[in-house]
């Protein structure tokens, strides 16, 4: 356990004497971890008064390199963070979270079947699941980044029966914000100027990134996504392929995965969580899907359209469906369902 330096001074200052929350990454010395930790420690996600104990899980080969991440955590000298923990132990890691963020996962490699990685997640996240029941706080709120995300954040909950399943989600946070980013580049405008995108489904390239409800403020004047880029055949097409495999597109070209655009689609799904989201907006969110309106089988981790507010979600109902849409949204759910019915074949074993 690293303690930084006693922080009496804060209320001379002014700055919180709120209660520290506990929030834990894993998978904490991997590079998306490296670009998130910052923004959490100093205030971005939880809010500027909020002091932060942050507990840093990851395997055991790893904790060389995690002591350098909290050298350089302490280097921040950022006045909210009061206690780092490295660790490689769940009992530590899971003890009493207020907020837990999943990123660490088997990522998939070349020859490995699709199968097998499933098989090795499973066991993964059932740990996990049963270290947050075990240890962790029942109001946790859980954020499952690690890939297959969807499938994973269903095993995770799964194997903590007691804590609600409304507390997990997975993020497609990434996705969403990669769909408002291209119309709003599209349109040309700031992206800050498009709103209710939708991402259906699995995070994955079968998602299904829909504008058919996105509003643009098209330099002052409101009008539906589809007028603001007025080409159809690009918003039903390269618009839809750009954001599914974008991901692909960020290796071939890094020669590493999205890092800092998936660390800010965190701190947002987090954010979101924890304060709610604007009035009239919506985000998406991979959640249970059981009792949707709009057909999802049940029994999945499935991206929706929700409205945040007192840390609880509800998704946006009512939304017009075409055909299209339909087709889409079924293709993604059909995926999930035989990711959760393979993934559940290793769950007992």
């Amino acid at each position: 356990v690293v303690t930084l330096p006693s922080l009496q001074c804060v209320a001379s200052r002014g700055a919180s004497a709120a209660e520290p929350i506990r929030v834990l990454v894993t998978g904490a010395a991997g590079q998306i971890a490296y670009s998130l930790l910052y923004s959490i420690a100093k205030g971005d996600v939880f809010g500027k008064d909020q002091p932060i104990i942050l507990v840093l899980l990851d395997i055991t080969p790893m904790l060389p390199v995690l002591d350098g991440v909290v050298m350089e955590l302490q280097d921040c000298a950022l006045p909210l963070l009061r206690e780092v923990i490295p660790t490689d132990k769940v009992e530590v890691g899971f003890k009493d979270l207020d907020a837990a963020i999943l990123v660490g996962s088997m990522p998939r490699k070349e020859g490995v079947e699709r199968k097998d990685l499933l098989k090795a997640n499973v066991a993964i996240f059932k740990t996990q699941g049963e270290a947050l029941e075990k240890y962790a706080k029942k109001t946790v709120k859980v954020l499952v980044v690690g890939n297959p995300a969807n499938t994973n954040c269903l095993i995770a909950s799964k194997s903590a029966p007691s804590i609600p399943k409304e507390n997990f989600s997975c993020l497609t946070r990434l996705d969403h914000n990669r769909a408002r980013s291209q119309v709003a580049m599209r349109v040309g405008v700031p992206s800050d100027c498009v709103k209710n995108v939708i991402i259906w489904g699995n995070h994955s390239s079968t998602q299904y990134p829909d504008v058919h409800h996105a509003i643009v403020n098209n330099h002052g004047k409101e009008m539906s996504a589809f007028d603001a880029v007025n080409d159809e055949s690009w918003l039903k097409g390269d618009f839809i392929t750009t954001v599914q495999q974008r991901g692909a597109a960020v290796i071939k070209a890094r020669k590493l995965s999205s890092a800092m655009s998936a660390a800010k689609a965190i701190c947002d799904h987090m954010r979101d969580i924890w304060f709610g989201t604007p009035d009239g907006e919506w985000v998406s969110m991979g959640i249970y899907s059981t009792g949707n309106s709009y057909g999802v089988p049940n029994d999945l981790m499935y991206s929706f359209p929700v409205m945040i507010k007192n840390k609880t979600w509800k998704v946006v109902d009512g939304l017009a469906i075409n055909d299209f849409s339909r087709g889409k949204m079924d293709g993604t759910a059909a995926e999930l369902v035989d990711e959760r019915d393979t993934a559940l074949t290793f769950l007992g074993a």
